[in-house]
């Protein structure tokens, strides 16, 4: 794009402190965004935060908040198809994609973007979509990270009406038949035209309504049903990570951090994939709904909590210095 990277916002969501949108180039030159934001004073490390489906790097401005009063530096980025970030599709609002080797090419051409600048050491964040990509990086032999928090990680889709041992031959048959960018059954509709009450993703109207008003606002940010290229995308993505020996060669810290009352995606994949992981823990946020990064304040302290767990030991706050003491 010829046009400077920005962040958008509005009065309830302004931009953080500190933060600078830019494009980078993915793997096959995909014009891409991301945005980077420093804490006041030295950082401890760095966060790689990302998003789920259909969610912008705006979504993220209350997190990115809650990173740099740790004292960590952010990194957050658009996945392609998404935000800002070169679409799919002529039609914007289609999520669309096609498998899931060019979203790891475009996570580490991200990665390798940044290194230079983003202090370590590096810890991956990640919601849903974002969850899956990142365990396939780590799967792959990704070895830039200290430890790995994930919220609601998309190991196991719901898959709705269709019965899981369906989802993957129907998905890839239709997607190789000339159909794959068009809308999964009854997959169409309106990102703008969502309510509270018929999304069931957070307890928590305030933090809703926030995010609607910035799509409402900025509707180059929003994305609507998906694809069977996307479908496609999914259901390979978790079948890969059911078989791959990789996970069990994740040396880091990985903590999976649940929704119990998730309708999005599969609690005991999760589950699994964490118990394959030598380091790896699950936890469960009681009554909590698929977006845990903006449920009600009670639920969110409990995603912090197995934060602050796992990733202290491996980027340790600064310690408190205590004067001298003389006789």
């Amino acid at each position: 794009m010829s046009e400077p990277a920005s962040l958008v916002s509005i009065p309830e969501a302004p931009v953080p402190a500190n933060g600078k949108a830019e494009w980078f180039s993915g793997a096959d030159g995909a014009t891409l965004r991301a945005a980077t934001f420093f804490p006041e004073g030295p950082a401890r490390g760095t966060v790689v935060l990302s998003p789920g489906r259909t969610e912008p790097i705006e979504k993220y401005f209350e997190v990115v908040d809650d990173l740099l009063g740790r004292g960590f530096a952010v990194l957050v980025h658009d996945w392609r198809g998404q935000g800002l970030s070169a679409r799919g599709l002529p039609d914007r609002l289609k999520g669309h994609a096609r498998g899931f080797k060019t979203f790891l090419s475009d996570y580490k051409a991200l990665l390798d973007t940044f290194e230079a600048r983003m202090p370590k050491p590096w810890i991956v964040m990640a919601h849903s979509m974002g969850g899956c990509l990142t365990m396939l990086a780590l799967a792959s032999g990704e070895n830039r990270f200290a430890a790995a928090v994930m919220s609601a990680p998309m190991l196991g889709l719901n898959t709705g009406g269709i019965p899981p041992w369906l989802a993957t031959p129907l998905s890839w048959t239709v997607s190789r038949v000339g159909l794959a960018g068009e809308y999964v059954q009854g997959g169409q509709y309106d990102p703008l035209a969502q309510t509270f009450t018929g999304d069931a993703l957070t307890h928590d109207e305030a933090r809703y309504d926030r995010y609607m008003a910035l799509l409402r606002a900025h509707p180059d940010l929003a994305v609507g049903g998906m694809t069977w290229g996307w479908a496609d995308f999914a259901v390979t993505a978790c079948a890969w990570l059911r078989r791959t020996k990789g996970v069990e060669a994740i040396k880091i810290p990985v903590t999976l951090v649940a929704a119990e009352l998730d309708n999005r995606v599969l609690n005991p994949d999760q589950r699994a994939i964490a118990a394959r992981i030598p380091q790896g823990r699950y936890l469960e946020v009681a009554g909590a709904y698929h977006e845990i990064l903006i449920e009600t304040d009670q639920r969110r302290a409990i995603f912090w909590k197995a934060f602050d767990e796992t990733v202290d030991p491996a980027a340790p706050r600064e310690p408190l210095i205590s004067p001298n003491v003389s006789d």
